[in-house]
């Protein structure tokens, strides 16, 4: 899980670097699932062109996190560029 907004280094520059490192060291995709209140289009489009596999709106619902955990961990490995779950969309 990781938040969008965090001091120092946010959530979307994490992901990068995240998939920087998996990529140089060969690695497979880790996971990512955004939380954020931050829901509009342009914004998921954001985080998911950064490499999350999923973005979750604040204030989080249960159903929701497992049903992303539940997708993002089939096959041990991220979706890529999935479909974001956000309930305001």
């Amino acid at each position: 899980l990781m938040d969008v907004q965090m001091p120092v280094t946010d959530g979307v520059q994490a992901t990068r670097e995240i998939r920087l490192r998996e990529a140089a060291c060969g690695r497979p995709r880790t996971p990512v699932v955004g939380l954020t209140a931050n829901v509009m289009r342009h914004q998921i489009d954001e985080y998911l062109a950064a490499g999350m596999d999923r973005v979750l709106a604040k204030p989080l619902q249960f159903p929701d996190l497992i049903r992303a955990l539940e997708e993002v961990l089939e096959g041990g490995e991220g979706t890529g560029g999935a479909a974001p779950i956000a309930e305001s969309l």
